[in-house]
C-alpha cells in the first residue's frame, strides 16, 4: 500500500505550525513558532499582532517543515490545514497560505475543523487506537463530549451551557494576578495549594444529560477575590488554584466517566489544550482505571496547537474522500459547528 504524505498547516490563535505526518500517524516534522513571549506582554493574544507575525514566520516554519521531513512539495499527497474555529485574521493567513501551494503544486487541500485536529492528535500518540471511543474535548473555545463513531464521524453526547473550561481557567488565572497563558499557570501553582474552598454547589448536577457549566463557578472565585480585597484580607492565591481546578476538574471528569459507563464505551480520550492540565490527567485516570475505562491523552507538546494533528486529520479525511475543498474558494471561519 502507497504511503501518503499530508502537509498540515496551523494558524488559528499565536502558534504558526507546518508538519508533514505519513499514514496520519507518523510524525516526520512538527515545527511550532509560538508568540507566547510576544502576547504575555498584553496579558493575552492580541489578533492583529497574531496575524501580522504568522505572516512573518510562516514561510520560514514551511521550509524548516520540509527540511526536518526530508521532503520536498513533491512527495505531499495533499495539504490539509485549519480553516476554524479561531482568530479570523490568523486563520485567513494559513488558509491564504496554503491555498496559494495547493494552487501552484497541484495538490488536493482538506479543509480541517480545529476541534477535529485535537482529536486527531490521540491517532498520532496511540498507534494503536481507534473508534468507536468517547472524547472529551476541553479547550479555551469548547467543552464537549462526543462518541467517535469513526475517524471522520462523532456524535455528540453532552457540551457546555455558557463557557469552556479553557476560558474559565484563563479568566481565574487574570483575576489572580498570573500571566499569560493562565492555564498553565493555574495549574502549576495549584500544586502548592490546598482544596479548602467551596465555590458553589456545582449547578452542573442539575443539567440533563451530559453538559457542562463554568460561569457559575468562574463568576463565584471572581467574587471570592473581589470581597477579600474589597476587606483588605489576604488571599492565598494557591488555594485558590487549587479549589478551583479540583471543581473544574470533578465535573467534566465525572460527566464523561458516567456517561462511558452509560454508552458501553470502553476508551476515554482528553483533547485539546486543557487535556495538558496534570489534575484532569490524573483524575481521569484514575477515575477510569476503577471502572474499567482506559483513558488516553496526548503528550503535552501535541495538546497545545499544532500542525501534526492537522495533519493527521486531514490524512483520515483523505483516505475518505472528506473535506476536499476546492484551492481557490476555501474561506475561514471564526466559528465552526462540534
Amino acid at each position: 500500500m502507497k504511503d501518503i504524505y499530508i502537509l498540515g498547516i496551523e494558524s488559528s490563535c499565536d502558534e504558526t505550525s507546518v508538519a508533514v505526518v505519513k499514514n496520519g500517524r507518523e510524525v516526520l516534522s512538527n515545527v511550532i513558532s509560538s508568540q507566547i513571549d510576544i502576547h504575555k506582554l498584553y496579558g493575552g493574544v492580541v489578533p492583529e499582532i497574531a496575524s501580522r507575525n504568522h505572516v512573518l514566520r510562516i514561510d520560514e516554519v514551511l521550509s524548516e517543515a520540509l527540511t526536518k521531513a526530508g521532503k520536498t512539495m513533491a512527495n505531499i499527497d495533499a495539504i490539509a490545514v485549519t480553516y476554524g474555529a479561531g482568530l479570523l485574521g490568523a486563520l485567513i493567513v494559513g488558509v491564504n497560505f496554503a491555498k496559494a501551494l495547493s494552487y501552484k503544486y497541484k495538490k488536493p487541500l482538506i479543509a480541517v475543523n480545529h476541534i477535529e485536529g485535537h482529536i486527531a492528535a490521540n491517532y498520532i500518540a496511540h498507534k494503536d487506537l481507534q473508534p468507536p471511543f468517547a472524547c472529551l474535548i476541553v479547550s479555551g473555545g469548547h467543552t464537549a463530549l462526543c462518541e467517535m463513531t469513526s475517524y471522520t464521524t462523532r456524535k455528540l453526547i453532552g457540551t457546555t451551557t455558557d463557557d469552556a473550561i479553557g476560558e474559565a481557567f484563563d479568566k481565574v488565572a487574570r483575576e489572580c494576578g498570573l500571566e499569560y497563558p493562565g492555564g498553565p499557570n493555574v495549574d502549576r501553582l495549584a500544586k502548592e495549594g490546598q482544596k479548602n474552598i467551596n465555590f458553589i454547589t456545582k449547578p452542573h448536577e442539575k443539567l440533563k444529560d451530559y453538559n457542562f457549566s463554568y460561569s457559575g463557578l468562574k463568576t463565584a472565585v471572581i467574587n471570592y477575590l473581589h470581597n477579600k480585597h474589597q476587606r483588605g484580607e489576604q488571599v492565598n492565591i494557591a488555594d485558590v488554584c487549587r479549589s478551583f481546578e479540583e471543581e473544574a476538574v470533578d465535573q467534566v471528569v465525572q460527566k464523561s466517566i458516567a456517561a462511558c459507563k452509560k454508552y458501553g464505551l470502553k476508551t476515554l480520550v482528553l483533547a485539546g489544550g486543557v487535556s495538558a492540565n496534570s489534575f484532569l490527567r490524573e483524575k481521569a485516570t484514575a477515575e477510569g482505571k476503577q471502572w474499567g475505562i482506559d483513558v488516553k491523552f496526548p503528550p503535552i507538546v501535541l495538546c497545545t496547537d499544532n500542525a501534526a494533528m492537522i495533519a493527521s486529520a486531514g490524512y483520515f479525511c483523505f483516505v475518505e474522500n472528506k473535506n476536499l475543498a476546492s484551492n481557490l474558494t476555501l474561506a475561514p471561519s471564526a466559528t465552526v459547528r462540534l
